[in-house]
């Protein structure tokens, strides 16, 4: 059954829809070419052709395993590390008479950590298969044939199905729009899966297929289209459609991608082009970047270099083995009789010494390998998703306005966030608000509007001078919060032409012009609330709602759309009364950013053809005709003044066209739109660039994109934590300055090295239209302007600089030859702006900050043109605004507003920082105390492969006695609090300059590691032999030798933990004590055990090592002894030479946090000089006044 229709005017002369009643050309033709090969044969499931298609299914699996695959392939992830793929080697060798120990011991310990990270693999993959499965089986009415349509999964659809979507349903695959319930086939698309988008886009279907409207109608439809291959570009289709012996040209605006929503309309009916993962939002999706940290991999260095010392010592202990077994046998002396040298095998055979060493090289490299630790790779892999689930809860980067948390996308890159040297910012709807308010405008060469900007405030602050706004000064603490605005996007002030009043200015007929163009020129779509009469606008961008909106305000109200109308109501000036005016709309011509503008072409109702456009200064004031530029002296002035407020301006112009003219031009248009080749788009920006010229000035607009809440303080906070901030922006030089300074990026006083291509040199260069000679002349010009920065910076480095350079310049100082120099020049400045800069400088700029530096880099952004900027750096961040989530998506950490920049890093990023790398260089102490006293015993034992433990000791060391609180640390310790860390910002340079993971304290761990495995083994071998251990006389055997330095161990190394932790929670008490207790109570359960399986540790406790009281008196002894050189060390190191975190703890611990001058002593150890932030704006204010004081008293004496 088929519903009733909406009845709406026809749209298909907007936008590209004018292609959709125009026959193909085939002179433009690319299709069936490579990349255009796709054909489609439209409800026609069971014919032949049809049949060979070899399209994939709808059927989509994000998955990263199969059943099939999951085992083979998550052991081939696992075993690629190559710690693990040793530990592989040695498990197999141990099933051979090498092994000194089980093999079962050697294999348990290996299957325990490869199977803990195989079950959190599994746990992933499974999540994502249950998501996979509620989309794969979601319905959706498609065509089984006889004009009757029926429910099915989504995954059983195939290219070419005919599909009925209903109103708030997903499109289940891309498809082709055939009809809908409106009249004119129009629907409303919701993209907010696919860009994060709320507005809603307006789509339509050919006009040869509208009138398909009913579910009957399909019985006999039949259609082949011919397309682009599948491909990942959301906003492109190209494509023909051959239907009742036409061929029709086929655009983007009718296309549905999958995973969009149809909104605003009852049903439609559309044809399947791509499916599964062939449509455009699977092409398109990319997974969470995968980053390593520079800990990381430095910790693989580690690992190597441990593997290095492994080999070393197995080699040296064979050549020492291989010469004493050779000299075992002298006559009939034999000096090893024990051994039976004269009567053993091959592997202390003296006769084949050299043999023996090599197969005691082999055991060695066996009975060494605790020296590697097993269970680090996934101790810091659950330590990081414990560590984002605490970023993902933190209250205090919740955005309550918006519900949305902080949420970290990947788990890779946790400590680095403790790291960063530089931060690259965009500015737009990251440090703003990206939401526009009409506040000021220039008309007819007059400047209207009296309300003050943020950046006017923060400027007069800069001078010390007030602001007069109406009459009266306003003070600092005037509340100007935007919350209160009657109307949001409309902050406009100015009694002139409010309320009707601009009829009584003196050119009211160019403010008409004006008011009339932006009630006109946009894409904006009404929508009337039919109770209250009120009108709203769905728009594309922040800035065209405002201009709207705006002229709604002033009594110029947009409120009706049609196909080939527009309609508002306006004032008229002869009766003095509100009249409907209605403009016959013939094309829109639409803003890109090569562009830079926008325009469409209406007839009035006299029938006067208009062209009216709008478009940034550096596009608009060139194509003013020479009688059209009576106001551009006063406009461009108060342009400049608007961008020194931090404003953001477009130029309006409008001019008049003929009938010839216009013809000629929609001839050509509508070519350009038909054309179906890759320079489409070139085609119809030619033909536009014919038209918009010779027009006529009327004015220009300035809104303002408020500073978002917390940013001067955040970026303050950031700056005396001794981080860098660069902002690359798109905005105009004098808009992106007066933001730094309302931000606090640039202060008074600070010298601008300003590089730009604005010389008279280069103005006349480019008249003259020589490309070679103008790229030359500039790129001489840039680098003469980067060494003449540098120069300036060398004669006197005591002064902060800032860096502000424009897009034109940055492309060359990106040049090979130069970006050394430039990166030299920025890197030496306190703050660095590039203005106009394209989304590819953006990511340019950001590889030769990382990879020139050599120094951790985030870049923070919230749009699509800063995605490449967010995977170039080691971490991106993505703002989850209103520009979309395609930044969001390509990010490694998504927040909701730039001030949690500031938690996130100096909280989050410290700690975590800090923890990763205590908890790694404890790893390598527990296993190198272990690893010593296993060597020590070993040549004890004259290197003859004899462990000092049983075989169940040595696997469990490192799975269940230690590791727990090794995870622990580094989940839960804080050097100091949350609330110290932001109040002693510069605590966050101990990352930056890594102080905490560098190779002297590694190494000074493992020295403590060597020193106290040779305290433990030699106490305890010299405490327990010769003398007798029991009071029967009895001496200590292997085992009970054995048994005590391994008590001895676990002891140490978890006492030695909490002696490193700072800050101690239930859970580590736990894990930590916890840890020893489990120890004794396996000496029980283990010993109990048959001596077939307990071997050598029967009952050794309970008949052996309990009742005597040496093996407590050594444990106690050896324990403190241990940890004696440790204890002191740090006692010295914290009383006389406290790093920077060190004192902030005295000052915890002896009350001097209300102590302000004690404090102030602290904060002024700075590791580096703020510069940059309010701080030192106020800093740099009071040395001023300071240094004028002592001139004051000097010319006073």
């Amino acid at each position: 059954m088929g519903t009733g229709r909406k009845r709406r005017l026809h749209f298909s002369k907007i936008y590209s829809f004018k292609c959709g009643k125009n026959r193909f050309d085939d002179d433009h033709s690319q299709i069936g070419g490579p990349g255009f090969s796709r054909v489609v044969y439209c409800n026609e499931t069971g014919v032949s052709e049809a049949a060979t298609q070899n399209y994939v299914d709808n059927y989509v699996r994000s998955t990263k395993y199969t059943p099939m695959t999951f085992i083979p392939k998550s052991l081939f992830e696992q075993f690629r590390r190559v710690a693990n793929f040793y530990f592989l080697v040695t498990g197999i060798l141990s099933f051979t008479a090498l092994a000194p120990y089980s093999a079962v011991s050697a294999i348990l310990p290996l299957i325990v950590v490869i199977g803990a990270t195989m079950v959190k693999e599994f746990i992933e993959d499974w999540q994502r298969q249950q998501q996979d499965h509620e989309v794969n089986n979601r319905k959706v009415k498609v065509h089984r044939g006889g004009g009757v349509f029926e429910s099915r999964e989504w995954k059983t659809l195939r290219v070419g199905d005919v599909v009925k979507v209903v109103k708030d349903e997903f499109f289940p695959s891309d498809l082709l729009l055939l009809s809908s319930s409106y009249e004119d086939a129009v629907c409303y698309v919701e993209t907010m899966n696919l860009d994060g988008e709320t507005n809603l886009k307006l789509k339509q279907s050919l006009d040869a297929t509208s009138m398909i409207n009913d579910d009957s109608n399909f019985n006999t439809f039949r259609a082949t289209v011919k397309c682009e291959d599948p491909n990942a570009s959301l906003y492109t289709f190209v494509g023909t459609m051959e239907y009742q012996e036409q061929q029709y040209a086929l655009s983007p605006q009718q296309l549905l991608l999958r995973d969009s929503k149809l909104r605003n309309t009852d049903y439609i009916y559309g044809v399947v082009i791509f499916t599964g993962h062939d449509t455009k939002v699977i092409q398109n999706s990319t997974d969470a970047p995968s980053k390593r940290s520079g800990i990381e991999k430095r910790m693989d260095n580690i690992i190597y270099f441990l593997f290095f010392i492994l080999f070393l010592i197995a080699f040296l202990g064979s050549i020492y083995f291989g010469i004493v077994t050779k000299n075992d046998l002298d006559g009939d002396r034999m000096k090893r009789w024990y051994l039976r040298p004269d009567d053993s095998d091959i592997f202390f055979d003296p006769k084949r010494a050299p043999a023996a060493a090599i197969y005691h090289f082999l055991t060695a490299l066996l009975l060494y390998t605790y020296l590697i630790p097993i269970s680090l790779y996934v101790s810091i892999e659950i330590v990081k998703v414990l560590q984002t689930i605490f970023i993902n809860n933190d209250i205090h980067m919740y955005y309550e306005e918006a519900d949305k948390p902080a949420h970290a996308r990947t788990s890779n890159i946790t400590e680095e966030l403790g790291q960063i040297d530089t931060i690259l910012s965009d500015k737009t709807g990251t440090l703003t608000c990206n939401s526009m308010e009409f506040i000021k405008c220039s008309i007819a060469g007059t400047a209207y509007g009296r309300g003050v900007t943020e950046v006017e405030r923060a400027m007069a602050k800069k001078t010390g001078s007030p602001l007069i706004v109406n009459g009266r000064a306003l003070e600092d603490d005037d509340d100007d919060d935007d919350s209160g605005l009657a109307v949001k996007g409309y902050n406009f002030e100015d009694e002139r032409i409010a309320n009707g009043y601009w009829l009584l200015e003196p050119r009211s007929d160019v403010i008409q012009k004006f008011f009339r163009l932006l009630a006109i020129c946009h894409t904006a779509i009404p929508d009337v609330d039919e109770e209250t009469g009120k009108v709203s606008y769905e728009a594309e961008s922040p800035d065209e709602a405002a201009f709207v909106i705006a002229a709604r305000e002033l009594g110029f109200e947009f409120y009706k759309r049609t196909q080939t109308t527009v309609s508002f109501m306006e004032l008229d000036p002869m009766s003095k009364k509100k009249v409907e005016r209605t403009y016959e709309l013939l094309n829109v011509l639409e803003f890109n950013s090569a562009r830079k503008r926008m325009s469409v072409i209406v007839r009035d109702e006299f029938g006067k053809l208009l062209l009216l456009c709008k478009g940034a200064d550096s596009v608009m004031f060139d194509r003013l005709a020479k009688n059209g530029r009576q106001f551009e002296e006063n406009t461009k002035e108060h342009v400049n003044e608007y961008a020194d407020a931090g404003l953001r301006t477009l130029i309006l112009a409008y001019r008049e066209l003929n009938e010839e003219e216009y013809k000629e031009f929609n001839e050509k248009f509508i070519e350009a739109k038909n054309s179906v080749s890759e320079d489409r788009e070139d085609l119809i920006d030619a033909t536009t660039e014919e038209i918009e010229k010779d027009l006529i000035l009327l004015g220009a607009t300035a809104v303002e994109d408020k500073l978002q809440k917390g940013v001067p303080e955040c970026i303050d906070k950031l700056a005396q934590a001794g981080i860098k901030i660069w902002v690359l922006t798109g905005d105009k030089m004098e808009t992106a300055i007066n933001i730094g300074f309302a931000c606090s990026l640039l202060r008074q006083g600070m010298k601008q090295i300003i590089i730009t291509l604005e010389s008279p040199e280069i103005i006349s260069a480019e008249k003259s239209g020589d490309k070679d000679v103008i790229s030359k002349l500039s790129k001489e010009n840039v680098k003469k302007q980067i060494l003449a920065g540098k120069a300036q910076l060398t004669s006197s480095s005591s002064d902060p600089y800032a860096l502000i350079i424009d897009g034109k310049s940055l492309a060359y100082a990106l040049h090979d030859d130069i970006k050394n120099t430039f990166l030299e020049l920025a890197v030496a400045c306190a703050s660095v702006i590039c203005c106009r800069s394209s989304p590819k400088q953006k990511a340019l700029v950001t590889r030769l900050v990382k990879e020139g530096t050599g120094k951790t880099t985030l870049a923070i952004g919230d749009g699509a043109n800063d995605v490449g900027m967010l995977q170039e750096a080691d971490i991106g961040i993505g703002i989850s605004g209103v520009e979309g989530m395609q930044a969001v998506m390509s990010s490694d950490i998504a927040i909701a507003q730039f001030r949690f920049l500031e938690r996130l890093l100096l909280v989050h990023g410290h700690w975590c920082y800090r923890r990763i790398s205590s908890m790694i260089c404890y790893f390598f102490y527990k296993n190198i105390v272990f690893g010593t006293t296993v060597f020590l015993y070993e040549a004890y034992a004259s290197f003859s492969g004899q462990p000092a433990y049983n075989d169940w000791y040595l696997a469990l060391y490192n799975v269940f006695f230690t590791s727990l609180p090794a995870i622990a640390l580094g989940v839960f310790d804080q050097d100091v609090s949350a609330r110290f860390c932001l109040k002693f910002p510069l605590l966050y340079q101990e990352g930056v300059q890594n102080t905490l993971f560098r190779w002297r304290r590694i190494f000074g761990w493992m020295l403590n590691g060597l020193a106290s495995g040779v305290i433990i083994f030699f106490l305890c071998t010299r405490a327990l032999d010769p003398e007798s251990y029991r009071k029967n006389g009895k001496t200590a055997g292997m085992e009970v030798v054995g048994a005590t330095i391994y008590t001895c161990v676990v002891w140490v190394v978890n006492c030695q933990m909490a002696l490193a932790v700072s800050y101690f929670t239930l859970i580590q008490h736990v894990f930590i004590w916890g840890g020893i207790i489990l120890w004794y109570l396996f000496l029980l359960a283990y010993g109990a055990m048959p001596t077939s399986i307990s071997t050598t540790a029967y009952n050794v406790f309970l008949e052996t090592l309990a009742p005597a009281p040496s093996y407590w008196f050594v444990t106690f002894y050896v324990v403190i002894a241990t940890l004696i050189p440790y204890y002191c060390y740090k006692a010295v190191q914290m009383r006389f030479f406290p790093a920077y975190h060190g004192m902030i703890q005295w000052i915890r611990y002896e009350g001097h946090t209300d102590d302000p001058e004690y404090v102030n002593m602290v904060r002024q150890r700075s590791i580096r000089t703020t510069t940059v932030g309010f701080t030192a704006r106020s800093i740099a204010r009071d040395n001023n006044l300071y240094h004028l004081n002592l001139e004051r008293q000097a010319s006073k004496s």
